[in-house]
This record gives structure tokens, sequence and C-alpha cells, in this order.
């Protein structure tokens, strides 16, 4: 059992050593405050939806956007129907947006699609935007989104990031699950990254980026599972610095099934493998060199779960070899029944810690903001098959169904005008 002992204080010591910074990230908003804002000049920006059968969602993200306290001349909204098959495109015009079309069974995923509606308006309204927000058509914009987006361009960000809140917090505990870790996110690790003047990266949806920015890139070209967690990396090795906006929040609607949010997630663990490979040799060498937004975003791309799986592996493996020499397996048990309880102790106290601290932002009743803090480390412990199979499995893009379509979400978006 000395080898047991052995692995789980050398797996112990990484973990403390990799991720310790991320406790630290967790005070960083209670002791630093945010520099002061400079000067604001209105900018002219494009808004890019890419949509595959979206017609039940897309007209409130839509209804958002025109409930801006932004100057709505200087606002135009672009959709990408891509491959759809039901009435997207049609609501879309309805709403105003300018609608473009794709249907390309080959090259799938968001990617290529945000990719060839840049190209209809480099070709269509060449050099007319300063700047260009993405969103998913399930999401719906607190009314000063684009206001408090280019107050913070205004400060010399050309790549910023948003508060990621939920549309379904309290549907079950999946749908928490998701919410709770994108709160904690932008709280706790986008909004420490930008006091602490590092960079923060982007998460899927509601972020910006100037057309300088588009144009050192020759268009956009990130097409891996998780093209944000791409674009970021890309970026952040050019030497680029990525702002995190915490006054531009939106509401997004995410899985509620099992099997859904495995699929999702798997794709997920994939495409931070693949972003590791592409990119994980730059990162090393700029971590080596004195880069922490290099170091924070290795840890991001070759998560936690990943050192765990290596674990609970090296556990078993140590107790097949005691059981050969005739030795009890039930040591090798009880350490791992005591790691995973650690685990989830630890997943279970940054999940309380961020429900009280952003209580009000949660959109749920009582009993389920306590309710969840329990189930949260179990939908994160999760992760650990996830990134298992992930390591094998081979991952094609495949489009999340939404359907919550939420009066009570636009009127909270609105309600802070």
């Amino acid at each position: 059992m000395k080898l047991i002992l052995i692995i789980n204080i050398i797996v112990a010591a990484i973990f403390f050593c990799c991720y310790a910074y991320q406790l630290y990230f967790l005070a960083v908003p209670f002791t630093k405050k945010q520099e002061p804002h400079k000067p604001v000049t209105p900018h002219r920006f494009a808004i890019l939806i890419c949509a595959r059968n979206e017609e039940a969602v897309i007209a409130d993200l839509l209804q958002s956007i025109r409930q801006q306290t932004y100057d709505q001349s200087l606002i135009t909204t672009f959709v990408m129907a891509d491959n759809c098959t039901d009435r997207t495109a049609e609501i879309a015009r309805a709403e105003g947006a300018v609608v473009y079309t794709r249907f390309n069974k080959n090259l799938v995923g968001k990617g290529y699609a945000l990719e060839q509606l840049l190209l209809h308006i480099q070709e269509d309204y060449p050099r007319t935007f300063d700047g260009f927000l993405v969103f998913d058509a399930d999401n719906v914009l607190d009314c000063r989104f684009v206001e408090a987006m280019n107050q913070s361009f205004c400060d010399g960000y050309e790549v910023l990031t948003s508060y990621r809140n939920s549309k379904n917090y309290g549907d079950n505990w999946i749908s928490a699950g998701y919410a709770l870790w994108f709160i904690r996110e932008s709280r706790y690790l986008n909004n420490s990254r930008m006091l602490l003047g590092t960079s923060c990266a982007v998460s899927g949806t509601g972020f910006f980026f100037s057309r300088e920015v588009l144009e050192s890139t020759g268009g956009w070209k990130f097409h891996l599972l998780t093209e944000d967690i791409e674009f970021s990396v890309h970026h952040i090795l050019q030497g680029r610095k990525i702002g995190f906006c915490a006054e531009a929040i939106l509401y997004d609607e995410q899985p509620v099934t099992f099997r859904q949010s495995w699929r999702q997630r798997l794709r997920w663990a994939k495409g931070f493998l693949q972003v590791f490979h592409k990119y994980g040799a730059g990162l090393v060498k700029g971590a080596t060199r004195g880069s922490f937004s290099c170091y924070d975003m290795s840890m991001t791309v070759m998560p936690a779960f990943v050192l765990s799986v290596g674990l609970i592996a090296a556990y078993i493996i140590a107790g097949a070899v005691t059981t050969a020499e005739g030795l009890s397996f039930l040591p090798c048990l009880v350490y791992i029944a005591r790691t995973v309880f650690g685990m989830y102790l630890t997943l279970y106290i940054i999940g309380l810690f961020t429900t009280v601290t952003e209580w009000e932002q949660i959109h749920t009743t009582t009993a389920k903001k306590i309710l969840y803090t329990f189930t949260f480390p179990l939908f994160m412990l999760t992760y650990i098959p996830i990134s298992l199979e992930a390591l094998f499995a081979k991952v094609q893009w495949k489009p999340i169904e939404h359907h919550r379509a939420d009066r009570k979400v636009l009127e909270t978006a609105a309600g802070r005008k």
C-alpha cells in the first residue's frame, strides 16, 4: 500500500501546484477594484448569430437586441441560417435581421457558419463595422449589454467576453450544474483575471472582437470542436489581452437531459484536447517565458479531470498489482472513495461560495438554489468518465436543441433600463 500512498501524495501535490491560483481568484473580486472607465465614443456594431433550426427561441434574442439602451442606428443584426429545415430564417427576417442561408453537410459546425457569415458581411458591408458581437440563437441579452461592451471597447480591449447567466437555472440539476459553473467562470475566473490585468478567455457565446482583430487573422479561421477556446488561445499567444465586461449580462439556455449534456460536454472535452494538441507547445513555451496567461490557459485546456482519470486509473492498477500478490483490494477502494469524496467536497465549497455571493444573479427559488449546491459536484464529477471517453472517441459537432422561449427572461433582461 506504500505505492498507493506515494501516488496519492504526488497527484495531490500536482493538483495543488496547478490550481492553487484559482483559490486565490475567489478573493480577488473582494480585494481589487476595476480601473476607471475611459471616455465613451460610439461605435458601429454587427451582431452575428449562427442558428440551426432555432425557430423556437431566436425571436426572443432579436427582441432583446431591439430593447438595447445603445443607439439602434449603430447596430445591425445578421443571422446565418445554417442547414435549417424550419422557419428560423423567416422568423429572423420578420424580426428585422439581415439573413443569409447556408447548406453544407460536409463543413459542419458554428465555426464554419461564422466564417461564411463574415465573408458575406465583408462583401456586402465592406469596412462598415468597428466590431462584432457573437451570440447563440437561444441567448437573451440584458438591455445594457451593447452599451457596456462599447464602454469596455473604449477602455482599450479589442476582444471581450461577458457575464454568462442562465435562462433555465431551476429546471433540474443538469441545467443548474451548467449555469452555476458559467456564473463561477464569469465572476471568479474571468472577472478575477480582468482585475489582475491578465487575459480572460472567451466562453462560447456573448463575446466581442474588433475589426482590426478580424483583419489580423484574415477572417474567422477557428474550426476545432471548441472554436471559442481556440480563438482565445490563438490571440493570447499573439500577445493580445482578452477583457471581461461584468456589466454585459446574457441569459443562456442549458441542456436538461443527461444524454444531451453528455454529448455536448464530450465535444467540449475532445475540443480541449484538440486545442492542447495544436497549441500546447506554444502555451508551454509562453509559460516558461513568464506568461501567466499562457499558464492559465494550459490549465484550462488540460482540465483537472484528466488528472483525476489518471489518478483513479493508477489506483486500479496498483490495486490489481497488490491483488496479484495476494493482498486485499479493499485499501484501493478506500483510497478511491476518499479521493472522490475530497473532490466532491471541494466542488461543493466552490458551488456554495458562488451561490451565496451571486445569490441575486441566480433566478430560481431559494430551495432550488440550496439544493443545487449539493448536486453541482455530482454534475462536475461526471466529467471524469466524459474526459476518459474523449481520450479515445471520435467526436463530431452536433446541434443542441433549444426550446425555452420565456417572457419572464425577456422582462428580466429589459427591466434594468
